[in-house]
């Protein structure tokens, strides 16, 4: 039977102990690798199971609760109003002979405005004259009758009752010449109704006749509108939550769009004393002095009010508010990272931010923009970057 050579056969011992040598270093680097290998995945597992438990952690931002400044600024809308404002109408019929100022024109009180020719009212005039004279003659004859009877009733030429009745007579002549003269002295009050005068020193503002149109007094036609311009009436509706910051005397400062960068000076006068239930807001009264004539009636002015505000109170973003079933609360950050939920009272909303009255405590930190499944106690990551900025803004409200 035949045998294979064998594949040490013709190797020397030196080779054979540097094959072995060789066989058991490969062994070795062949162990290593696996080894590594096995220890670079555990690594990786650890550190993939690692991270992602840091990533369940929800990652916030940490903010503090800070002041409201003392003065706070109260804007709202305006509308300015002359401080008189009068419709001119006519009291006679006729017709527009012709007028003096125009829209825009200044005018003094008493000053002619326009002319209306009256010839009914002339005639009216001439009967009411010719009937006090025609009164004041038969006056005359009735004192010249009763002074005769007067005379013969002392012969007793005449009875007495005759006598009564002149003088009778002469009474009723002078009552009906009283009532002449008063008839004439009505009409010629309302001659002067044929000149219109402004009632006070201010503008023409409207202008609504010409030169023959018809007037009629009974219609009520509006023929010049005169408002006065220095000061102006500056009417603010207040919400009903202000009112009771809002004094007789205070300042106010406004600006209107026609003249931009430029404040103009207020003083509240008056105000309605009743709360609308149409707005729920009280009305309020401002005198503008408007000498220069910058400011024009009727515009729409914006109006700020520095009031007086309890600077104590502390304020949080709105973000930071968390809305339950149970009432309005707050995520407070403790000291080893988990999240206290607390119920606070919130109060006035200044839109960006919220007054809380109570439940909040200077030095509390809190969570802002919570996430909606946050819970009591839960495990949270600070974002070391947002805090401060978060506490940043909210201390520059």
């Amino acid at each position: 039977m035949q045998h294979e050579p064998e594949l040490n056969e013709g190797l020397t011992p030196e080779v054979k102990a540097r094959l072995k040598r060789a066989g058991v270093i490969a062994l070795a680097l062949a162990l290593i690798i696996v080894a590594w290998g096995l220890f670079t995945r555990y690594r990786e597992s650890h550190e993939t199971n690692t991270w992602t438990q840091q990533q369940a952690i929800p990652a916030v931002s940490v903010i503090s609760p800070h002041h409201g400044k003392a003065i706070r600024t109260l804007i709202l809308p305006g509308s300015l109003q002359p401080y008189i404002d009068a419709p001119i109408l006519a009291r006679v019929d006729g017709y527009l002979l012709r007028w003096y100022h125009d829209i825009g024109a200044h005018v003094k009180a008493g000053e002619l405005l326009a002319e209306i020719d009256t010839p009914e009212l002339d005639h009216q005039l001439d009967q009411a004259k010719a009937d006090l004279a025609s009164a004041v003659a038969n006056q005359q004859l009735a004192e010249v009758t009763a002074k005769r009877w007067l005379h013969l009733l002392a012969t007793d030429s005449v009875s007495k009752q005759d006598t009564d009745q002149k003088v009778a007579d002469l009474a009723a002549r002078k009552a009906a010449v009283d009532a002449a003269r008063a008839n004439v002295q009505r009409i010629e009050a309302f001659e002067n109704f044929k000149r219109v005068v402004a009632p006070f020193n201010g503008v023409i503002t409207a202008r609504k006749t010409d030169v023959g149109a018809l007037i009629s007094a009974g219609s009520g036609t509006e023929l010049f509108n005169v408002a006065t311009l220095d000061p102006l009436r500056l009417y603010v509706p207040v919400p009903q939550y202000y009112t009771r910051q809002i004094q007789v005397g205070m300042l106010a400062t406004l600006t209107v769009p026609e003249h931009p960068g430029m404040d103009f000076k207020a003083k509240l006068v008056r105000t309605s004393g009743s709360i609308s239930g149409n707005s729920g807001t009280l009305l309020v009264e401002l005198s503008v002095d408007n000498k220069q004539g910058l400011l024009t009636p009727g515009s729409y002015a914006e109006v700020k009010f520095e009031l007086p505000q309890n600077a104590s109170i502390q304020r949080v973003p709105a973000s930071a508010l968390i809305l339950r079933t149970e009432g309005v609360h707050l995520a407070l950050l403790q000291s080893d990272n988990h999240v206290k939920l607390k119920k606070v009272v919130v109060g006035r909303d200044f839109g960006s931010e919220v007054e809380v009255l109570s439940g909040l405590e200077p030095g509390d930190r809190i969570v802002d923009s919570p996430p909606d499944s946050l819970e009591d106690g839960d495990l949270v990551r600070v974002m070391a970057s947002a805090a401060p900025k978060a506490a940043a803004e909210g201390k520059g409200k």
